[in-house]
C-alpha cells in the first residue's frame, strides 16, 4: 500500500483512538467541531484542488506514494484524511490544554 495513503490512515486510527480512549473531549459530539470541519474541507477543495489539478499542476504527488483516487476535481483523497486528522488533534489538544477547562 502507498506511503501516504497508509501514514494518512494511521493518522486518522491514532487521533480518533486518541480522542476516544483518552482525550474524551466529547467533540466528534459537537455541532460546532463538525460545522469547522465543514468550513475548512470546503476551503480545502477549492485550495486543494487548484494546487494539485492535473492540467496544471502546482504541487505533484509521486503516483506511487498515494491511492490514486482523486476527488474532487483532481485532490488526493489522502489530502482530506491528513487534514481530517491534523484539524481533529489541533481543536482535541486545544480543548484539554485549556486552563479553564482543568478547573
Amino acid at each position: 500500500m502507498p506511503e501516504y495513503t497508509v501514514l494518512t490512515l494511521i493518522g486518522i486510527v491514532a487521533v480518533v483512538a486518541w480522542e476516544l480512549g483518552w482525550a474524551r473531549t466529547g467533540v466528534f459530539r459537537s455541532p460546532r467541531y463538525w460545522a469547522s470541519m465543514g468550513i475548512v474541507f470546503f476551503f480545502q477543495a477549492w485550495v486543494d484542488g487548484w494546487l494539485t489539478k492535473l492540467s496544471a499542476p502546482i504541487v505533484i504527488y509521486d503516483p506511487a506514494q498515494h491511492a490514486g483516487i482523486r476527488f474532487p476535481w483532481d485532490i488526493p483523497v489522502e489530502d482530506f484524511g491528513f487534514g481530517f486528522a491534523m484539524l481533529t488533534l489541533t481543536i482535541v489538544c486545544w480543548i484539554r490544554l485549556d486552563p479553564e477547562r482543568a478547573r
